[in-house]
């Protein structure tokens, strides 16, 4: 088939590598308009566009996919299917209706669990035990087109939304290339999604990840890992705010809040045990192991995070 790909983020690039090694012919890709970068703000293309330009495929950047001569474009291309892995714009039914086999997205989520712009931080953010990923035909109700194939992935311990997205962004690709020849062969029909078990998962913003030390430890360590890297847990310490890396859980008692400073730790209290944190990023500052910005504040054990 002709395809004409649509991603923006550095988790669609393996993607657009495993259809460009496929047996289908990349015609296109369609990606989000370069945007400000960096100390400098400089304009900067997304990582698809940069991987698309290696690879010598044309790259379509529209403003808005409604622009009539973005489609314009892409009809002139001839899309038989248009694969999608986190574009990050909505696609009007002009646009869908312009290849014939559709739009066929990669969503991080078996759906129709998590269906949404953050699947993967609301699955570690819940405890999930288990996520994947699942192609369906794109329709105008956000994430609820009729499926293709799913894939499974155990959600691990010390996951993080940037370790679990990158499993997932690889073997998603996977299906995607077995989606794309399924469709061609004749030999896969999208089915619809059930009723029951539909959830949703919006964009975590930067006031959601504020920590709440009350909270018990379990869903306190959920929250940092799905923050991580973004937008990134936090706290406040006498008025400053400080990002919260991965923490582990212990089996000491503290007050919610409290501070206990050893030569090479810093344990914090949770409405259950104490947590001990990894590494900080204190504001306007680099990243570091919690124990040397403790020193560096000369906090002792009997101090304690700000109540939110």
């Amino acid at each position: 088939m002709r395809l004409v790909f649509a991603g923006t983020p550095e988790v669609a690039v393996p993607s657009l590598d495993a259809l460009a090694a496929s047996r289908h012919e990349l015609v296109g890709v369609v990606t989000r308009p370069d945007a400000p970068s960096g100390r400098g703000r400089k304009l900067t293309p997304s990582p698809v566009a940069l991987r698309a330009e290696e690879l010598g495929i044309p790259v379509l950047k529209p403003e808005h996919p409604r622009d009539p001569d973005f489609q314009a474009a892409l009809r002139a291309l001839e899309p038989d299917c248009c694969p999608v892995v986190a574009y990050g714009a909505l696609l009007p039914q002009s646009a869908l209706d312009i290849p014939a086999h559709g739009w066929v997205n990669l969503h991080f989520s078996v759906l129709p669990h998590w269906r949404g712009a953050a699947p993967v931080q609301h699955a570690i953010w819940n405890n999930d035990e288990v996520t994947g990923a699942t192609t369906f035909l794109i329709v105008k109700e956000l994430d609820a087109g009729p499926t293709y194939g799913v894939m499974t992935e155990r959600i691990r311990p010390d996951d993080t939304s940037g370790s679990l997205l990158e499993r997932l962004a690889e073997g998603g690709s996977g299906l995607l290339v077995a989606t794309l020849d399924g469709i061609e062969d004749g030999e896969l029909v999208a089915r619809p999604q059930q009723d029951d078990g539909v959830s949703f998962a919006p964009k975590v913003l930067v006031e959601d990840a504020r920590i709440d030390w009350s909270r018990v430890a379990i869903a306190i360590d959920c929250q940092v890992r799905a923050c991580d890297p973004a937008p990134g847990a936090w706290t406040t310490y006498a008025g400053e705010r400080v990002k919260v890396g991965p923490v582990t859980i212990t089996d000491r008692p503290l007050p919610v809040g409290q501070l206990e400073v050893g030569k090479s730790e810093v344990l914090v209290g949770t409405g259950t045990h104490a947590v001990r944190l990894g590494d900080v990023k204190p504001f306007g500052k680099k990243q570091m192991p919690a124990a040397d910005w403790a020193r560096g504040q000369r906090i002792e054990s009997g101090a304690g995070f700000d109540a939110p």
